[in-house]
């Protein structure tokens, strides 16, 4: 169940400072997939909230010296187990997409939700996570009713040669036929 406020009843809440209003909150019209892990292909740490909230410690891995001073939120995380943590109420526009366009519109982080799966390109994604996927999206399109099948990209389907996610290993048919 999704509230008047736009967080997720049953997801663990950690409020992300990187969002801002929408110009027009009644415009959601898109979903997008993503994966994140880090470190790059590890999983299971809380890295990724700290990244999300921007409190990495650029100290902690190489990697995090690249991206520490970023500020990029998603609305959900879902982790390998298929628990969820929303960090941006649905209301609001997180900074997920970045530069992107969907079917000749720009700015796809103006009418759009991110989803961030746990996991990489190349790793298989948990039963858990598709269970967890499935029911979040059907809650989304239930409580934002142009969100269709349609209208369900990866990042790398609205930011193509810049973003990969979610990658070869997302199992899109088992997606959308778990969605029926």
């Amino acid at each position: 169940m999704i509230d008047d406020h736009g967080w997720l009843v049953d997801a663990r809440i950690i409020s992300s400072p990187n969002h801002n209003d929408r110009s027009n909150p009644l415009d959601v019209s898109l979903l997008v997939i993503h994966n994140i892990s880090l470190p790059p292909q590890q999983f299971g740490s809380s890295y990724i909230c700290d990244f999300f909230t921007n409190c990495l410690d650029a100290s902690e891995h190489p990697y995090f010296k690249e991206i520490a001073d970023l500020q990029v939120s998603s609305h959900l995380l879902i982790d390998r187990a298929g628990k969820i943590t929303q960090f941006v109420s649905f209301d609001k526009r997180a900074w997920h997409a970045g530069n992107s366009c969907f079917d000749g519109v720009d700015n796809c982080n103006d009418y759009s939700i991110g989803i961030e799966l746990e996991g990489a390109d190349e790793i298989p994604y948990t039963d858990e996570q598709y269970q967890s996927l499935v029911v979040v999206t059907q809650l989304l399109m239930a409580h934002y009713p142009t969100i269709t099948k349609q209208r369900i990209v990866g990042h790398s389907d609205i930011s193509p040669g810049r973003k990969t996610d979610p990658g070869p290993a997302f199992d899109w048919q088992r997606y959308y036929s778990d969605l029926d």
